[in-house]
């Protein structure tokens, strides 16, 4: 399920020893709350802060019995604190502490995704400068459309990471919330003032209004950010894959010394890396769906969406920032092949200034009915004969009414085509 080469920090953060970690800090700053306005004694809360451990096999072997992974969890805590842990868990529910350790761990899962995604702009900035005035054709359902600079699609990629960025960045800011408001969210045994300490111990804001959980509409939004990224990472590992084609091979992915393609063709050099970021990317989508089905629970919560959170968020934080770390590799060692763009731009015999020439004819006179027609007709005889598109319209005599051999060769210059390359890139990389 999850990639045997994942990046350890996020896989670290998941860990359960990291995770009872977060239990018993939510746990030691309610100590010190309720210390603060002299409900516990302020020795007891010292004696907790102290000694408050747990063991990760002896909560395991206390579940086994108890069925429940908190009981299971404060009665190891107990354990290691002594008398003094009657003081432990005071007012709250279940819920108060998983919730709100989770609300911490996803905040932090966060920081590490900002920093990938930061990153990987950082690379795909210098590529779109490095690439900038590499001329290429423009494709529109594949097949050639104008011609484009190579650049232009890093440029594409950067902004679309800009946006990927704020949407991690709210992420985050949605789901840094606490709960500590007792059994359905009234705060029966447990003032406000706690829940108010607690939150701004740990950095995180109350929850408005709760019931038992916090809610989760948070968490969907969250992965549906992680979705959003996910999915930008597949379109541009589906486009390399198109470049890599053998028909096209206008760019490849890395391939390492050593490296083989295929248990049969020695010759094989295939986009197996962006084909594993495609793939990925249906697994985080297929969990931003199953958090959107966890928002509709029970009356004030049940644990439906509990199971369900177990897996899909520590696997799509660990997946994106793999598939984040993974496409940055990809890029920073994309092999790029200019002259076969160029080569590539020759096979539609200049058809892509079809444009150009219909905008000159009707610019002339022409109806553009009558111009669409004389173009086209041109333009169909190229393709079919594989004669130069200009050829046939210089010896064309509607063409010859209206356009003269020096104006019908202006519009087969290549440079008008990319004069505001420099004002795209000063709009994205300004």
């Amino acid at each position: 399920m999850i990639p045997r080469y994942t990046r350890p920090v996020m896989g670290k953060l998941w860990e359960p020893e990291n995770r009872f970690q977060k239990w018993l800090d939510v746990e030691i700053a309610a100590c010190e709350a309720w210390g603060e306005i002299a409900a516990i004694p302020l020795d007891a809360v010292t004696v907790i802060k102290k000694k408050a451990k747990f063991d990760t096999r002896r909560i395991d072997d206390i579940e086994k019995v108890v069925k429940h992974d908190v009981i299971a969890f404060l009665t190891s805590v107990a354990e290691h604190v002594g008398p003094e842990a009657r003081f432990i868990h005071k007012g709250l529910t279940s819920s108060d502490i998983v919730d709100t350790a989770l609300s911490i761990l996803m905040r932090e899962a966060s920081d590490i995704i900002i920093r990938d995604i930061r990153e990987l702009m950082s690379v795909i900035k210098r590529q779109a400068y490095t690439y900038k005035d590499a001329v290429t054709i423009g494709r529109s359902h594949g097949v050639h459309a104008e011609p484009m600079t190579f650049g232009l699609k890093f440029a594409l990629w950067y902004e679309d990471m800009k946006r990927n960025l704020q949407r991690m960045k709210k992420a985050k800011d949605v789901i840094s919330i606490g709960k500590l408001s007792g059994a359905v969210g009234t705060f029966s045994n447990i003032p406000p003032k706690i829940e108010e300490k607690v939150c701004k111990k740990l950095g995180l804001r109350p929850e408005p209004v709760a019931t038992q959980v916090i809610q989760r509409d948070r968490h969907a939004e969250y992965l549906t950010a992680l979705a959003l990224i996910a999915a930008s990472v597949e379109k541009i590992a589906v486009e390399i894959r198109h470049l890599q084609r053998t028909e096209v091979l206008e760019a490849e992915e890395p391939f390492s010394k050593g490296q083989k393609g295929s248990s049969a063709m020695p010759h094989k050099r295939n986009p197996v890396g962006c084909e594993n970021l495609s793939g990925i990317a249906r697994l985080v989508r297929s969990n931003a769906m199953a958090a959107l089905e966890n928002i509709a629970l029970w009356h004030e919560r049940d644990i439906s969406h509990s199971s369900v959170e177990r897996v899909i968020i520590p696997d799509s934080t660990i997946l994106v920032d793999y598939m984040l770390d993974r496409l940055k590799g990809i890029l920073d060692g994309l092999q790029v092949y200019p002259d076969r763009m160029k080569k590539n731009m020759g096979r539609s015999f200049g058809l892509y200034n079809s444009q150009r020439v219909l905008l000159a004819l009707t610019g002339k006179g022409m109806s553009r009915e009558n111009a669409y027609e004389v173009v086209q007709r041109n333009a169909m005889k190229s393709w079919k004969s594989s004669i130069e598109f200009k050829a046939l319209l210089s010896k064309d005599k509607d063409v010859k009414r209206y356009l003269k051999s020096k104006e019908l060769e202006q519009i087969f210059d290549l440079k008008y085509y990319l004069k505001n390359v420099d004002y795209i890139f000063k709009r994205v990389f300004k």
